[in-house]
C-alpha cells in the first residue's frame, strides 16, 4: 500500500516539475500565450518540451540502468556513469569523430555502444576478481577504473586537438536540445521498458552465477542482456545530452533503503524518482544564475556527492 502511494505521489511530483521545466527559461512563458500560437508555441514545440522530455527519459533510464547494474555486480554503490561504461561511450564518440567525421548518427551510436559494452565487460571481469568480503573495493575499483579511461580519453582528444569537443560530451547538458536532436532518446526508453519486462530474470542473476544457474535461469544470456541494456542507454545520454553523473547511484540506493529489494516493484519508483531529480536538477541549473545554465551535470556533482557520503554513513531502514 505504501509503495503504491509513493508510486503516485512521485508521478504527481515529476508531472509538476515538468510543468514548471516547459515555462522557466531566458523567454518567460505563459499558459495562455501557449494556446495562442505564434513565437512562444514555436519555442514551446521545437525547445521546452523536448528539454524536459530528454531530462525525463535521461533520469528515468539513468536510474533503471544503476539499479540493473548493481543486481548484476551485487554492490550498491556502483554505477554506469562512474563504472566506466559512460567514459567508454565517450571513447566511441572520440573514435568516430576522428576516424568516420562524416559517420550517420546510427554510426556513431553503434561504435559507442560497442565501446560502452567492451567498457562494463572489462569492469565485470575485474569486479569478479574482488574479494567478496571486502565490498568496498568494489566502488573504489570502478572510480579507478573509470578514470584511467576518462584519462585516456583525454589524453587522444589533447593530442587531436579535441579537448573541448570530448568536455560537452562528458558534461551533461541540456541546454543544447532541440526537436530533432534529442529523439534517439526514445531507444533509451525502449530498453528501459525492456529491463521492467525482464525485472524477475534480473533479480535472480543478482543471486550469483551458481544459485541462478540452480534455479534453471541461463545467467550468460541475462548477463549480456543487462550490459548491453546499459550500455546503450549509457551510449545514447552521452551522444544526447552528454555524461550525468550519480543518478544510477544515489536513486536505486534510496528506493531499495525503503522498499526493499523486489525489482518489478521498484522499477517504476526507481525511474519516476530518477526522472524528478534530473528535472529538479535541470531547474536548479536554470534559475540559479539566471539567465546563464549550469549544466545539469555539475549540479547532480555536488548533489550526489553529499548523497553519497550520506549513504555510505546512514543505517539503512528496514525494507517493507
Amino acid at each position: 500500500m505504501q509503495r503504491r502511494v509513493s508510486t503516485l505521489l512521485l508521478a504527481v511530483g515529476t508531472l509538476f516539475l515538468a510543468a514548471i521545466s516547459l515555462f522557466v527559461g531566458v523567454i518567460d512563458l505563459h499558459p495562455g500565450e501557449i494556446w495562442q500560437g505564434g513565437e512562444a508555441f514555436t519555442l514551446m514545440l521545437d525547445s521546452r518540451l523536448p528539454r524536459t522530455l530528454a531530462a525525463v527519459i535521461a533520469g528515468a533510464a539513468l536510474a533503471v540502468c544503476g539499479m540493473i547494474m548493481q543486481m548484476l555486480v551485487r554492490n550498491r554503490f556502483v554505477e554506469p556513469m562512474t563504472a566506466g561504461t559512460g567514459q567508454g561511450a565517450a571513447l566511441g564518440i572520440l573514435i568516430v569523430a576522428v576516424v568516420f567525421p562524416s559517420a550517420s548518427i546510427l554510426t556513431k551510436m553503434s561504435i559507442a555502444t560497442a565501446t560502452a559494452l567492451a567498457s562494463s565487460i572489462g569492469f565485470l571481469m575485474i569486479v569478479r576478481r574482488l574479494p567478496a568480503a571486502q565490498p568496498l573495493l568494489v566502488p573504489l575499483v570502478a572510480m579507478i577504473y573509470g578514470g584511467i579511461i576518462g584519462a585516456g580519453v583525454a589524453f587522444f582528444a589533447y593530442q587531436w586537438d579535441m579537448l573541448q569537443f570530448i568536455d560537452t560530451w562528458l558534461t551533461g547538458d541540456f541546454s543544447g536540445v532541440m526537436r530533432g536532436r534529442y529523439e534517439l532518446l526514445w531507444i533509451a526508453a525502449g530498453m528501459t521498458l525492456l529491463t521492467y519486462l525482464i525485472a524477475d530474470q534480473f533479480a535472480i542473476a543478482g543471486l550469483g552465477r551458481e544459485a541462478s544457474i540452480n534455479l534453471g535461469l541461463n545467467y550468460d544470456q541475462v548477463l549480456i542482456l543487462g550490459l548491453l541494456a546499459i550500455s546503450v542507454v549509457a551510449a545514447l545520454t552521452v551522444i544526447t545530452v552528454g555524461a550525468i553523473p550519480f543518478v544510477g547511484l544515489i536513486v536505486p540506493n534510496i528506493v531499495s533503503r525503503q522498499f526493499g529489494d523486489n525489482l518489478r516493484a521498484t522499477l517504476p519508483l526507481t525511474a519516476l524518482c530518477g526522472a524528478s531529480l534530473v528535472l529538479a536538477s535541470d531547474i536548479v541549473g536554470r534559475v540559479i544564475r539566471a539567465p546563464y545554465e549550469i549544466p545539469v551535470g555539475t549540479v547532480l556533482g555536488v548533489i550526489g556527492a553529499f548523497v553519497f557520503l550520506w549513504l555510505l554513513y546512514a543505517r539503512p531502514s528496514h525494507a517493507r
